[in-house]
């Protein structure tokens, strides 16, 4: 099976009902695409400095598990993801709101959008570890599981860097249990034994390009064995009518920024009906 690229708008949002994923070429342009990757090196730096001062902000780096130690910079953290990077960085703060991201997503959900997560997924060159297949919606406490994730490529994603790999229209299989996502690269992708790993479509992207997924598609990557990094700037957004449902133990409220919509509001908070 090969990945479709659907370019008429109107058609859009029926392939995305029906395949579960769109693509959406050249969303940046090479300016911004230069300006994101030399955001991601201050960023390391940014670590670098949270770690040595024990600045509580360091949570918000997570290092690469399956990191080799020899082929390791000991001047720069080896990183697998930084998690709220809108509140680390101007630049991935308003990548969120490219007005042709907004549009595109609009266009699938609703004029009201939300955003649940803002995130840099990494796979450093020769160290980045495969993700085995999962949903999203299976970690995340919203209800209906109806969310749409955003990965922009900040790097030229390939086949021997790790590009993403989903199986189409999986997203209406139901929601499902998957257990830990990083792996190493020679373990298998999923340890289901109902999912075919035979189903995967790679997406290669080029840098600028964005996959837009179903929160309920089944997705995963490869890792990266090779001398180029593999770097995604990855969103998750929401429509109004979507519902905050915390696991027991977990605050019954969470505050979202409101990306459009809603009235001109900045944020929004959600109690759960539970409480």
């Amino acid at each position: 099976m090969q990945i479709q690229r659907i370019q008429e708008v109107q058609q859009q949002k029926l392939f995305f009902e029906e395949e579960g994923y769109l693509i959406i070429e050249d969303l940046l342009s090479s300016q911004e695409i230069k300006k994101c990757q030399n955001e991601i090196e201050s960023l390391h730096l940014q670590c670098k400095d949270f770690l040595d001062k024990n600045d509580p902000r360091k949570n918000h780096f997570q290092m690469e598990p399956f990191r080799k130690e020899e082929n390791c910079d000991d001047e720069l953290p080896i990183l697998r993801k930084i998690e709220r990077t809108r509140d680390l960085s101007e630049v991935f703060d308003q990548l969120a709101k490219h007005p042709h991201l907004v549009k595109a997503v609009q266009n699938l959900i609703g004029e009201n959008l939300l955003l649940f997560r803002s995130t840099l997924m990494l796979k450093p060159a020769f160290h980045g570890s495969a993700h085995g297949l999962h949903q999203d919606s299976a970690y995340w406490p919203m209800e209906p599981p109806k969310l749409v994730t955003v990965s922009i490529a900040i790097n030229d994603a390939t086949t021997e860097n790790g590009c993403f790999k989903i199986i189409p229209r999986s997203h209406k299989w139901g929601l499902r249990e998957w257990g830990g996502i990083a792996r190493r690269h020679d373990a298998p992708i999923t340890d289901r034994d109902d999912v075919d790993p035979s189903d995967q479509v790679e997406v290669p992207l080029k840098a600028g390009s964005a996959l837009l997924f179903h929160s309920l598609m089944v997705h995963g990557s490869g890792a990266n064995l090779s001398p180029k990094p593999r770097n995604t700037a990855l969103y998750a957004y929401f429509s109004s009518d979507v519902r905050y449902k915390p696991q027991s133990g977990k605050s019954m409220q969470r505050t979202f920024p409101v990306i459009a919509g809603l009235n001109g509001q900045t944020e929004l908070t959600l109690t759960s009906e539970e409480s």
